[in-house]
């Protein structure tokens, strides 16, 4: 049997790994992955023989998956969060779709039986650490211009202030794009207030976890790194501190309900 998995592996926490995706790992032969996410399965990839290609080579990962399937290898691709966020699921069926389109020239690939395994992404993970920011409508935005023109993403950072949504940070800066974050930043500000709660979370449900509650007005690029999700609320967003606890949620507008 051709068999083809598509595992999100969640944050990095092992008890963050679904079931489903856990059966998958298991069931399969052989993985293929960017190496630091091996190296975080430990003991649950032990016995698998590993396929492990460095960043930058995400076209060639996935032309491997697919070839090692269609060889007859029980195999798993594995992205960490959710593998159909920002990760390979979109690369796999890009693939395919040159395929069909007769671009290219693997007609194996049409017989694998692909599965996506969904896994809790960054930006939930986040969202739990402080609470409920994630509580009404939200989005997300890749602010890495590699693939996509800044000019587009500029229109989707205002496009987001506009419709005042809750706002997740994926690839919100590198060694050699230290200026879009704080650019987003100054974006945002045009269209709610400099108060309005932000949350940094680096290297989330990992060893070194940490996050940090800021306002918009304070969010720096100095303070991100390629580790770290951004997440800025909207503009009824609100931080509560009980002691030495504070939360972060933003309300659905059941308070027209509690008078």
């Amino acid at each position: 049997m051709q068999k083809l998995y598509l595992v999100g592996t969640g944050p990095g926490d092992r008890e963050l790994i679904t079931p489903k995706a856990l059966s998958a790992i298991k069931n399969a032969t052989d993985l293929v992955a960017y190496g630091f996410y091996l190296d975080l399965l430990g003991e649950l990839g032990r016995g698998k023989t590993h396929h492990d290609l460095p960043l930058g080579e995400e076209i060639q990962r996935a032309r491997l998956a697919l070839e090692l399937a269609a060889s007859g290898k029980t195999t798993a691709l594995l992205s960490s969060g959710d593998i159909g966020i920002y990760a390979m699921a979109s690369v796999v069926f890009e693939l395919l779709d040159r395929q069909l389109q007769g671009q290219e020239n693997a007609a194996q690939w049409l017989e694998i039986d692909i599965e996506v395994v969904p896994g809790i992404s960054a930006m939930q993970a986040a969202a739990s650490k402080v609470g409920a920011m994630l509580g009404h409508d939200f989005c997300t935005i890749s602010l890495s211009d590699l693939l996509t023109p800044w000019e587009s993403i500029e229109k989707r950072l205002h496009s987001a202030g506009a419709g005042d949504f809750v706002v997740s940070f994926y690839n919100p800066r590198s060694k050699k794009r230290d200026w879009q974050i704080n650019t987003a930043r100054d974006i945002l500000l045009e269209y709610r207030p400099a108060e309005t709660p932000v949350v940094l979370g680096r290297q989330l449900s990992r060893a070194d976890e940490s996050i940090t509650v800021t306002t918009l007005a304070e969010l720096n690029a100095n303070e991100v790194d390629m580790f770290t999700l951004v997440s800025v609320g909207n503009s009824e967003t609100r931080k509560i501190v009980n002691g030495d606890k504070q939360w972060v949620y933003t309300p659905r507008g059941y308070k027209k309900k509690l008078v």
